[in-house]
């Protein structure tokens, strides 16, 4: 983490380690996937086994820095369908807008895991957890790499008002400060996709 902080830190490095902490955020989260009690033959004999439910998790990166996040989370579940769902944050009102959706039409019955790297002012996860709960998502996971606090809060809020409490989970790498004036996290590491993909101002 204080590697991908530090603004001398190039693009290359700066995905590596993106993927992987978010491949140990998702070994924490995987105790949250359902599984299956098999019966198989070892070359001594046989005996049982775990393997991970049907459906299979359906992990969605919020584009586009969720993107660098794909990898790590499918070296710990490669079973996982992958769906994609667009979101931007209106720099102006720090609203979230959907531009861009790859998921099935029907959701229900599925464990979602949600990937974005910035937990900051919590209306982008919102927006994505209505989402895929409107579609039918049973249970929802949210993998972030940083969150701040004013972020966490309101996603609570908002779950708590229109959700079940007990079908949701946030997994999150490193709680900062606060955000600053323009919405951004503090200290944090600043835009993670401008980071990741070379687009820095």
């Amino acid at each position: 983490m204080s590697l991908m902080r530090d603004i001398k830190t190039r693009p290359p490095l700066f995905r590596q380690l993106v993927r992987e902490i978010s491949a140990l955020l998702a070994y924490e989260a995987a105790k949250e996937i359902a599984f299956t009690e098999i019966e198989l033959e070892t070359p001594m004999g046989k005996t049982t086994g775990l393997a991970i439910s049907k459906p299979y998790p359906l992990v969605v990166p919020i584009l586009r820095a969720g993107l660098g996040m794909l990898e790590g989370v499918l070296d710990v579940v490669p079973v996982a369908e992958v769906g994609f769902l667009g979101i931007a944050r209106n720099e102006e009102t720090l609203m979230p807008v959907t531009y861009a959706n790859r998921l099935p039409d029907s959701l229900a019955g599925r464990h979602v895991i949600l990937i974005d790297p910035m937990l900051a002012t919590g209306g982008t996860l919102n927006d994505s957890i209505d989402y895929v709960k409107s579609r039918g998502a049973q249970k929802v996971t949210c993998i972030c790499m940083l969150g701040a606090p004013e972020g966490i809060e309101k996603v609570q809020q908002h779950i708590t008002k229109n959700w079940d409490p007990e079908d949701f989970s946030i997994y999150l790498g490193a709680l900062d400060e606060k955000l600053n004036e323009v919405g951004y996290i503090v200290p944090g590491l600043g835009d993670a996709g401008d980071r990741m993909y070379g687009l820095a101002k």
